[in-house]
């Protein structure tokens, strides 16, 4: 079995408010501190979910990924898990790509790598939070698309999902070739092991430009545009409610809620 990942180096969610800064111009983040980026967090989730079944039967995983500026040890991370290729589509063509071109991106990265039996991508990205490209991905490879896997099992050439919803969990099933976007509900990634992080930095990603994808990024130009991007601001209206010991700051409290209506 033949297994993709989509991955995405994405600045570090953890960044204080403090460490970046909104350009207005480019309508971009932009870290203010020099902060290392990370590999997204439900990417993570991904490259596990692709290990589970690997460990379960014979199965090779690529991991690709679209972008520019790529830092190696973020993104030779999956390898360091355990799986077994790297593929970089980069180059300045594919800096802060929308939602439609990067999956045109993917598309013709996929074509050129070979379809596989199963392509699996975190449920959105932690930078702009869209959760388009799986769903435009499939829809150009004509691949039924299970979202929001907490879990995922295999039957002969049968795909089975547990996709969570607000109060548990739905079964879905489909036949292969299909594409999954996994949540954190999956479970923590496994940690990378020394021969794990060994063997990958001994191992060279494959390099694609866009000089060998055969994908016109013009043509969704006008399809998708960022307008206007903010931090957003919070008001905090906060009342202390004193009495003269415990037992009466609460019937004091318990009489304010009341009169506000909110108990």
């Amino acid at each position: 079995m033949n297994i993709i990942v989509c991955a995405k180096q994405v600045l570090d969610p953890e960044t204080p408010v403090s460490g970046f800064v909104i350009n207005e111009e480019s309508v971009l983040i932009e870290s203010r501190l020099g902060n290392p980026p990370v590999l997204n967090g439900f990417d993570e989730n991904a490259v596990e979910a692709a290990l589970r079944i690997k460990d379960a039967n014979n199965a090779e995983i690529t991991v690709v990924s679209i972008g520019n500026n790529f830092v190696m040890d973020v993104m030779k991370k999956p390898i360091s898990m355990g799986a077994d290729n790297l593929v970089l589509v980069q180059g300045p063509e594919f800096e802060n790509l929308d939602p439609i071109s990067t999956a045109r991106a993917l598309y013709e990265s996929i074509k050129q790598i070979g379809l596989p039996d199963l392509i699996i991508c975190g449920r959105q990205a932690s930078d702009w939070d869209n959760s388009q490209v799986p769903l435009i991905l499939a829809e150009l490879l004509d691949y039924n698309c299970l979202t929001l896997a907490q879990g995922i099992t295999l039957e002969a050439n049968t795909i089975k999902v547990e996709r969570v919803i607000p109060d548990g969990y739905q079964i879905l099933e489909s036949s292969l070739p299909a594409l999954v976007t996994v949540s954190n509900e999956l479970g923590e990634p496994r940690y990378p092991t020394l021969r794990g992080i060994m063997s990958a930095s001994k191992k060279d990603p494959q390099i694609f430009s866009y000089n060998d994808l055969d994908v016109n990024l013009d043509q969704d130009k006008n399809s998708f545009t960022e307008t206007k991007l903010s931090i957003p601001e919070r008001e905090q209206d906060c009342e202390f409610i004193q009495g003269v010991d415990d037992e009466e700051s609460g019937r004091l409290l318990a009489m304010k809620l009341r009169e506000d209506g909110l108990i």
